[in-house]
């Protein structure tokens, strides 16, 4: 809308963006979903700005931008509700009155590039936890994942939503209070607390040095004696685009979002550039002699990250400890909604622990130190069949599976005790019964091998941490977006071929005011992503500033 119009309202620019947070797919009819919601924008706009079109004031203006945020019904008629309406201010601008008097048409906005010397990424936009969680109890889905973390997370996520909520708030039901329950639950109480006062007293008597932890922020300086500048504008030459990659299928399954509220949860949403660093990493080349980077890796780490260059991130690795579990509960959940209970899961023995993958495109769902770490995670999945890979298990996995009840078929010699029962094959095969042998040939022992040793052992994003959860994490969501692009573009393969196909696919990445724009040169690798949907933009990147992530070729 461009004209004036007599007691209406007119928008000088207009941007749609439709957002699907978590599962699989847009629906059947995806265009129609768009103009639904183009359909119902002017009765919004309405409804937000309706004082202001009565009576026979003068013209006002908005000169600030306006993000009306709606959501889809989930339940009733299907329409669109309003979810809230934000205003947000241009970096660096000088506070401007909501609505005030017309005098004269606005100048219109430079579309120019930012002088060289000016920083363009480093404010890192604010990320709310309790965002997060209302998104999942809107879904039926805050529950599961309470249910994976472990209590530490509990205690500290708990915290945190009482320190963004106002102390005066009654309590109420929402994430607050499913947390509480949890909480209650795993301490066998009799029943929650019912008021904030309780739940302060109980977090203060039961975990009180966690927290102090959460009351008190974390350095800012994550990497020890070494801050993490932020890049300044430009030009750059990466010898990989693959962590830019992986950034697409993460939007789309709704981890992207999670990332800012689950690390400010821990008072570190100002390293959330570290933890992209972490990410270009794990799918980077592996470390020589166990630790150190080439130069070009360190260069595109740096700038996937918005960094002028990557400190040591050992520290951070520590730091982040507690918020990782809700980053692979959020991946874990995305999986298992899409999982066929009649399809087979998949064990292997990786990092002194067990890995559960989707024999379906080979996706990692999870993984744990302990049989029982997994077992929520194959409920989640509806209980199906698990093929057992011979590979380096832990002690007594074999008859810990059974005592849960889950029905395996192996290749892994069993020891004395273990309840399972030897096949008539030409490959040796044990079962505890109950799955049918065919799906012996659905155990992709090669590739399956590949992964585990490729994306869960010889890269590390963090080879000197003290342990290993923060390479975990960030080979969880590397594997599940080369596991989306190798599916998209040829089909049933495994994200060990997307790693190893663009790998060496170099790119220009451009770093503006508003935007970071990755340039991929024209060739057959690009026509395969261009197909396959893999250079679609990438709205509000967390560690960019909130910038979107756009590809082009040329």
């Amino acid at each position: 809308m461009t004209a004036s119009t007599a007691g209406g309202i007119t928008v000088h620019r207009c941007a749609v963006r439709v957002v699907r947070r978590g599962g699989w797919s847009w629906g059947p009819d995806p265009r129609g979903l768009l103009q639904r919601v183009l359909d119902a924008l002017p009765d919004l706009l309405a409804a937000e700005f309706g004082e202001h079109l009565t009576g026979d004031g003068p013209d006002l203006e908005i000169t600030e931008p306006v993000r009306l945020s709606v959501r889809l019904a989930t339940r009733g008629t299907g329409g669109l509700e309003p979810a809230g309406l934000v205003l947000e201010r241009v970096a660096g601008a000088d506070p401007v009155p909501l609505a005030a008097p017309v005098p004269t048409p606005p100048p219109a906005q430079s579309t120019m590039d930012v002088a060289a010397d000016v920083s363009v990424v480093g404010d890192v936009p604010a990320s709310a936890v309790a965002v997060l969680f209302e998104e999942l109890a809107a879904r039926d889905e805050l529950a599961a994942l309470l249910a994976l973390l472990p209590e530490e997370a509990v205690r500290t996520y708990l915290a945190a939503l009482l320190a963004e909520i106002d102390s005066a708030r009654a309590f109420s039901p929402g994430p607050v209070a499913e947390l509480a329950a949890e909480l209650a639950r795993r301490l066998a109480l009799p029943e929650p607390p019912t008021t904030r006062a309780e739940l302060l007293g109980l977090l203060e008597t039961h975990h009180r040095d966690s927290l102090e932890q959460a009351a008190t922020p974390v350095d800012g300086k994550a990497s020890g004696d070494v801050a993490a500048v932020p890049r300044r504008a430009g030009e750059t030459r990466v010898g990989s685009v693959l962590p830019f990659l992986l950034m697409g299928p993460l939007a789309r399954t709704g981890y992207l979002d999670a990332i800012g509220p689950a690390l400010s949860g821990v008072d570190l949403l100002g390293d959330a550039p570290l933890f992209a660093a972490a990410l270009a990493y794990q799918v980077l080349g592996e470390p020589h002699r166990g630790w150190r980077r080439t130069p070009e890796d360190e260069i595109a780490a740096a700038t996937f990250a918005g960094l002028e260059s990557v400190p040591d991130l050992t520290a951070f690795a520590r730091q982040a400890g507690p918020a990782l579990p809700v980053l692979d509960g959020v991946l874990a959940l995305s999986l298992s909604r899409g999982h066929d209970p009649g399809d087979p899961l998949l064990v292997t023995g990786v990092d002194d622990g067990l890995l559960l993958v989707d024999a379906t495109g080979l996706f990692p769902i999870a993984w744990s130190s302990t049989v029982a770490g997994l077992l929520p995670h194959w409920e989640g999945c509806g209980r199906p069949p698990v093929l057992v890979r011979d590979s380096p298990l832990p002690p007594a996995c074999l008859r810990e599976l059974a005592a849960a009840g889950v029905r395996f078929l192996t290749d892994a010699r069993p020891v004395r005790d273990d309840p399972v029962s030897r096949l008539s094959s030409r490959t040796p095969l044990w079962t505890t019964g109950g799955v049918e042998p065919r799906l012996a040939a659905e155990l992709p022992a090669g590739p399956l091998d590949d992964l585990a040793r490729t994306l869960f052992g010889g890269h590390r994003a963090v080879p000197r941490a003290e342990d290993h959860a923060l390479d975990r994490t960030a080979a969880l969501a590397a594997s599940l977006s080369l596991g989306m692009i190798s599916g998209r573009l040829w089909g049933g393969e495994t994200p060990v071929l997307a790693l190893t196909r663009f790998a060496g696919l170099e790119a220009t990445v451009r770093f503006t005011r508003d935007a970071v724009r990755v340039k991929i040169p024209l060739g057959r690798r690009h026509a395969d992503l261009d197909r396959g949907g893999a250079l679609a933009d990438v709205p509000d990147v967390v560690w960019l500033g909130g910038r979107t992530l756009t590809f082009s070729g040329g």
